[in-house]
């Protein structure tokens, strides 16, 4: 009898607390926007999967747990805390970008770095509510929404805040048709909406891509040096697929290699949210610095473009400004959406990429200058 009660003191019905009971509604939250509503799925389903896993409870010292030493989710969740993953993704998500839409509209480039007012105002209004100076820059990069880059940040900066930006960050990712759409009809007028863009004129040579990547690792690295890990992974992926002489490997990159990344990234983020770690104030205070993050550099890139318009003869779109942000390729889809539902006939989607791999750059570089910063 004695023994029957010591192993009904082992399960997870007894160890449970309301933690982790609110933790397993989140995740399973998490999986049905990811199925029922095809948010994100390939970001929602793995984590909210993830935080069901590292919220069953479990005997402590028998090596299950995610912070435990010697446990199997500890040296998954290392891809994590190295910046390894993240890496790993970047480079996927070079093979995949295509600069043909960005070289052809440079000037698109500024509302890519316009976007990233939203890291910079965050990390004030971190700092006036009592975050340390490693925790608010870790929390106002989810500005970028850039999920790799606020985890790889994160990691070097304030590691035991990976669960709560992490999951920030890819929350506000995947909620992209709620939250940008009301912004951009709140900053725009129908008649701006309604603006065309013109198509190429230019056509890209097979040179002109192939000296892009090489050019752009060395101005921006250059610039910021601690965004090599993530910028130098990134334009290696891409010259792999414009040179066109290791196509087996680009495709691998951005097929397999990324698609394990992200599975592994997914599934250990989320189960690095034990309720006793993750249910803080600190993580409410993170959510809600992270929607403000979110919505100033949808503002921010929105704002830049208008002004821009005050100057150039032939106007650009102003919804463009909120595709500024790294959420590629979400942002640029909703952009594209907002402006086809008022014209039909308006096809933004190209020049929008353009601006969504600026911003992927953009963000890169603001967490390196943010991390010799804060590491000086």
């Amino acid at each position: 009898m004695e023994l029957f009660i010591e192993f009904l003191t082992n399960t997870g019905f007894y160890l449970a607390d309301y933690r982790n009971i609110i933790m397993l509604f989140v995740g399973c939250f998490f999986i049905y926007l990811s199925i029922a509503k095809e948010y994100e799925p390939l970001l929602l389903l793995p984590i909210g999967f993830g935080v069901i896993v590292g919220n069953i409870p479990f005997f402590k010292g028998f090596g299950l747990g995610i912070y435990e030493n010697n446990s199997v989710l500890h040296y998954l969740y290392f891809g994590v805390t190295s910046g390894l993953y993240p890496s790993i993704i970047f480079l996927g998500l070079g093979a995949m970008t295509d600069f043909t839409p960005l070289l052809a509209r440079p000037k698109l480039m500024l509302l890519g770095a316009a976007a990233q007012m939203g890291i910079y105002f965050t990390l004030l209004s971190a700092l006036a509510l009592g975050f340390v100076p490693k925790e608010a820059a870790s929390i106002a990069i989810i500005g970028g929404a850039d999920g790799p880059t606020s985890i790889f940040l994160t990691a070097k900066l304030a590691p035991h805040l990976i669960g709560p930006i992490a999951i920030a960050a890819y929350s506000y990712m995947a909620l992209i048709p709620i939250i940008q759409p009301p912004i951009m009809r709140l900053l725009t007028t129908r008649k701006e909406r309604l603006i065309r863009m013109p198509e190429d004129k230019r056509e890209i040579s097979q040179k002109e891509l192939l000296i892009f990547p090489v050019m752009g690792i060395i101005l921006c690295c250059f610039l910021a040096p601690a965004s090599i890990p993530l910028l130098g992974t990134f334009f290696f992926g891409n010259i792999m697929k414009v040179s066109g002489v290791v196509d087996r490997l680009a495709k691998t990159a951005a097929s397999a290699i990324l698609d394990t990344a992200t599975i592994f990234l997914g599934l250990t983020v989320g189960a690095s949210t034990q309720g006793d770690v993750f249910l803080t104030p600190k993580s409410v205070e993170i959510f809600a610095l992270g929607a403000v993050a979110f919505s100033i550099a949808t503002a921010s890139g929105i704002v830049f473009a208008k002004i821009m318009n005050l100057f150039l003869k032939h106007k650009i779109n102003p919804l463009l400004g909120a595709a500024g942000v790294s959420a590629v390729p979400g942002s640029a889809r909703e952009v594209h959406s907002v402006a086809q539902k008022e014209d039909p006939h308006n096809f933004l989607l190209m020049h929008a990429m353009a601006c969504n791999a600026s911003g992927v750059i953009g963000s890169a570089i603001c967490a390196g200058i943010l991390w010799s910063f804060m590491m000086a």
